[in-house]
This record gives structure tokens, sequence and C-alpha cells, in this order.
């Protein structure tokens, strides 16, 4: 088992052995002082605009979280802060898994994407990252509805279908993220290329992606108020100093929020068309109840079972019984008169592993009827010769060799020299085949995605090969940037930022973040000429350099002439 850091915290100490081995270092010292400077720079606009259009707890949630305007804040800050409310955090790397993130947020731990957004993209990127997950996720989690909101949608995301087509979409999005950051342009092109087609190739889109559908537009996305006077409360507007104001821009469209959401697609790519406004937090919880009432793990029967099949990966099976079997199914019959799987298969009893029927007994699948039966002769007890009559036509006869209770209750008799039957006399095990593990239930109650038991089935989980990249920054601009922090929080003398705005203009003609850190601590009017010319000769960064000339002007006596 994965050893972590719990940084003394009882939600992190708590995550099952599967969910520790996404979990990397956040090695805090890897961060440059560019890096500090982004996230400085990003956490002012916020704390200046947020403070206005996002919903009141934001600002005080800051403190709560254990987060600065000045630094990236270190896991074990943030530990220490959430874990008064009973959440934790952890850092992993990018993107991982949907079903994953649901479960981390099921037991009330916050993803954290170890890496900082490049300075290229300080207003949005489509990559996870430490500004949007601490500055947008954990202010909010303080609000005690919401908080309730996320675990209880990490609990029901968690057993969301997805399908094959959903994996190869995270993949996508996964290898679009990482090159966002990168400079390999043509790479991005072509991935971003690919991702098209995905998207626009998925068929009917299954649990999972219509679950994430209501997660983009509430957690990412979601605004709280009325249609006229919308809040931002959703992290991916809280985190993008960009789209947090254009969003409120009439153009783009405020709908109420209703389970109709499932039935608009998201690009992580693009500014969304339309946000959804909920009048509280309460109204959350009800949509999603009310989608949680369509989904597997709630109806069971034919219909479930199906979506199992057609998911193509592992899922659980629960009986009436109470007896779980985890694997790939790949058929059943009639009103689920008969499962069958394929590959590794092991049964459960309220989430966890029955004694000796792990995936390594039933490796290369499992199969079992189900449903009302009478003993035509013998009986379920060990030693004896016993022939079941099922009231779908199956039969089983053999002798019981093992039985195995659960609350008093039998759930599964292992028979030798067993020969199963179908309701056509065809035979569909044969005694050469071994031991047969019959289980016992009438019923198939839930069906949902991954094991049961899933610290013992899935001992090892999917990594994507792909991984995040640092990009590296020249050493002499990291210097500069440092000594201009040191020169800030110092109170140091500030004759050396002569020098390094001369060789800013000279050897980092597009760099204009340091000239602006510049300016707020030596406002002389060479240096706003600068910034103004930075303006007109790269467009793209007119907007961030507007927005940090007007914080800067908001915030000291100097006014340009």
């Amino acid at each position: 088992m994965k050893q972590i850091n719990t940084f003394g915290n009882a939600a992190v100490a708590a995550l099952p052995a599967h969910l520790l081995r996404y979990v990397v270092d956040q090695n805090y010292e890897r961060y440059t002082w560019i890096d500090q400077a982004v996230w400085r720079y990003v956490m002012r606009q916020n704390y200046n605009y947020l403070k206005e259009i996002a919903y009141y707890p934001y600002i005080r949630g800051l403190h709560q979280a254990g987060l600065s305007i000045e630094r990236i804040p270190d896991l074990q800050t943030i530990n220490d802060h959430l874990g008064k409310i009973g959440w934790g955090a952890v850092t992993v790397d990018g993107f991982i898994p949907p079903s994953a993130f649901m479960e981390y947020q099921a037991h009330r731990v916050l993803v954290i994407a170890a890496d900082i957004r490049r300075l290229e993209h300080i207003e949005y990127t489509p990559a996870p990252d430490i500004i949007h997950e601490s500055a947008g996720h954990a202010p909010i989690i303080a609000e005690p509805e919401y908080h309730a909101y996320l675990s209880y949608f990490g609990s029901i995301g968690a057993k969301a279908m997805f399908s094959a087509k959903d994996f190869e979409l995270y993949e996508s999005i996964r290898e679009v993220s990482i090159l966002k950051e990168s400079e390999d342009k043509e790479a991005l092109k072509a991935a971003e290329e690919k991702l098209q087609y995905i998207s626009e190739n998925m068929g009917e889109p299954s649990e999972m992606a219509l679950l994430s559908r209501l997660h983009w537009w509430t957690v990412e996305y979601g605004l709280i108020g009325t249609l006229e006077d919308p809040k931002i409360y959703g992290a991916g507007l809280l985190s993008s100093i960009g789209e947090s104001k254009s969003c409120m821009r009439p153009e783009v469209k405020k709908l109420p929020y209703t389970i109709d959401a499932i039935n608009y697609a998201y690009d992580i790519t693009k500014p969304q068309p339309q946000l959804f406004v909920t009048p509280h937090f309460n109204r959350l919880l009800e949509v999603l109840e009310e989608f949680a009432s369509t989904m597997a793990f709630r109806r069971g029967g034919a219909e479930s079972l199906k979506k199992a099949v057609d998911c193509g990966q592992v899922c659980t099976v629960s009986l009436d019984s109470g007896v779980e079997i985890s694997g790939k199914f790949i058929s059943y019959s009639g009103d689920v008169d008969f499962i069958k799987t394929e590959g590794p298969t092991a049964l459960a009893y309220g989430g966890r592993q029955l004694p000796g029927h792990d995936k390594t007994l039933h490796k290369e699948g499992y199969s079992s009827p189900i449903g009302e039966y009478f003993i035509q002769k013998g009986s379920l007890s060990v030693g004896e010769d016993v022939l079941l009559q099922y009231a779908s036509g199956y039969t089983v006869e053999g002798r019981v060799t093992e039985t195995l209770f659960q609350e008093g209750r039998l759930i599964v008799a292992t028979l030798m020299e067993c020969t199963v039957r179908t309701p056509t006399a065809e035979i569909c095990y044969r005694p050469e085949w071994g031991r047969f593990d019959l289980v016992l239930g009438i019923k198939v109650i839930s069906v949902y995605s991954g094991a049961a038991d899933k610290s013992a089935y899935e001992t090892d989980v999917y990594l994507s090969e792909q991984s995040t990249k640092k990009e590296e920054y020249s050493s002499k601009l990291h210097e500069i940037y440092g000594g201009i922090r040191q020169i800030r929080e110092g109170g140091w003398d500030i004759s050396p930022l002569k020098d390094y705005f001369a060789i800013l203009q000279n050897e980092f003609p597009e760099d204009w973040l340091a000239s602006l850190e510049i300016l707020e601590l030596w406002p002389d009017p060479a240096v706003e000429a600068h910034l103004n010319q930075l303006k007109e000769r790269f467009p793209e960064y007119r907007q961030v350099i507007e927005d940090g000339l007007r914080l800067h002007y908001e915030h000291s006596s100097y006014r340009s002439k």
C-alpha cells in the first residue's frame, strides 16, 4: 500500500488504498518566483473583483481555507484549515479519471493539481492547476449546504456507469490540457482536432457523461441568485480572471438550473455560451436526486444490467440477498434469470469482499442463475446432493461442499460435480469445470460502476501514461522575479529595480508581469510607458495589463499624467 503524508488530516488519512495511487507530492520548492507572481496577480485580481460578484462567502472562504494573496498555498496549511470542517486535500498530476475524482469528493477530500498555469495562460487554462483547485474550489467548501452537496455528488458520481468512449474522451482532454501548458503548438493542434472528433462522436451519453454535465454547470460554472442578479460560485469561474468578468455580459445566456442542464454539453477549451443559475444550494440537491433516480444503481433490473454490459468495464451487480458480484458483465438472459462475466470477478457482501471469493478464484469469469427456485431433491446443506429448479427454467444439480451465511441467511453455496442447464436443457456448466459457486438471490436491485470492495479488487488502478510537464523559465528572469519579491516583502532598497527594468526591456521584451510588479514598488513613468507599449505590441496581453494597471492605480496615490 502506498504511503502518503496525511498532514494530520482525518479525511486524508481515511482514503482507501486504491485512491492513494493517484496522489503525488506537492514539491513546494519547485514553484518558481514567476509561479508565485502568477498566483499573486490572479489572487489580487480575484480579491478585487470577486468580492463584488462572487457568492458572499468567497472572501471569507479564502481565509477559512488557509489561502493568502501573496503565496501559493502549501498542503499542510490547506489541510489544517479544511480539517476544521471535516475536509482534506491532496495533490495529483493533472486530470484524473472522473470516477476517481468523484470518489475523492465522496470522501470529502479536495483534489488539487500540483502544477500552476504558465504566465502565458494567466487568465484561463483548461488544465487543472493549483489556482483553479484551491482558489476556485476551497473557499466555497466552508459553506455547509454546498460542501454537503459536493460530498453527496461524489457518492452518486462514484456509482455512475461510464463507457469506453468516456475513457477515450478523458485521455484526449488530459492530453490537450497538458499540451496547452507547453510550447508544442503543432502537437496541440493535432490533439485539439482529435478531441473535437471524439467529442462529436460520443454516441448516446453515459450516466457519467450526463452527471459530468451537472457537475460542470454547478461545481465548475455555477451561478447562484436570480437570473437578473446572479453571483458566481463555480470554481471554473472563480479561478478564471477572464471568464469571471465576461460571463456576466448579456450575450452569455443565464438559464434557470433544472434537470435540463444534462442536455447541454460543454467544451473545456472555450468560454461557455450559457450558464445556469440556482436560487439556492438546496436546488442543486433536488436536481441531483432527480437524476439519481434514473441511474442504474437506484433502478436495478434488466435495464440497468444492460448498461453494465454496454459499459464494457468492471461493474457491480447487487442482489436482494445482499450479494455483490463485481466483474465485466458480458451477458444475461430474460428478465435477469442468468448473469455472466468474463475475466476476474469477485463476490462481496455489504461492500466487503467475501472470504475466499476474490478475483483470483474467479479469474476466468463467473456465471450463475438467479431468481426464485424450489428444491426438487436434497437440500442446500454441506454434504447433500441437491437439485434446484428455477422458475425461469434453469436447473442446478450437484453436491454441496461449502455454504456461506451472512446475518443468518444463506447467500453462497459451493457445489462440486455440478451441472447447470438452461430452460431449453442446454448445459452451460459442466462437472469437469470444477467448483461452482451459486449465489442466492431473487432479483437485481442495483448496478453500479466499479467493484464493491475497491480496495480488495482494484489493486491496480488506471494511471495515464501522459504526465504533466513543468516548463522551464530563464534563470535570469527567475532571479529578477525573486529579487522583486525580496524587495517587496523585506522592505529592501528599491534601487535594483532600475537595473531589473533595463534587463527586462532588453532581454525579455514580452514579459509584462515583472514590469507591473516593478511599477507597484517604483512608480516611474518609464515603466508605465513600457507597459502601455506592450499592450499595443501584444494585443493578447492588453486585458491583463490594463487590469493590473487599474489595480495599481486603485491602491496607489500615483496617477499617470
